[in-house]
């Protein structure tokens, strides 16, 4: 029953800080900001916010100390909306599984290529030898 209560309230910290990032921050460098995630200890006091950011990297490190700097407003923010006794501690955690997949699937793209031209040019071989 407690780890259901723990996984809503990931959910609606996940939902909030969403909504806050979007509406109520007025950093003008918190821009290409999507929380992926959000973990939450079994008691409830940490919770790791996964952040996924976008852009040049000087711009990704510019808002990464923004976001931090935001950390007491919502914290103070997610104690006020969701109504919980006790505000989790916020830590932010870089997302990187999207550089992640897209890494991958340079790799699977290069593999596919060499193997198409293998094959071609073993289709041509054949052709040749039959000729």
């Amino acid at each position: 029953m407690a780890r259901l209560r723990v996984e809503k309230v990931q959910e609606a910290i996940q939902h909030e800080i969403s909504n806050m990032l979007l509406h109520d921050v007025k950093d003008p460098r918190i821009q290409f900001v999507t929380v992926t995630g959000v973990e939450l200890t079994d008691d409830m006091s940490y919770a790791k916010v996964f952040i996924s950011m976008y852009g040049p990297e000087e711009k990704q490190e510019e808002t990464w100390k923004a976001l931090n700097k935001a950390l007491g407003f919502m914290r103070t923010e997610i104690a006020k909306r969701i109504r919980l006794r006790f505000a989790p501690t916020l830590i932010l955690q870089k997302d990187k599984s999207m550089e992640y997949s897209a890494h991958i699937q340079s790799i699977l793209d290069k593999i596919n290529k060499e193997e198409k031209t293998l094959a071609e040019a073993q289709a041509e071989a054949e052709a040749g030898q039959h000729e």
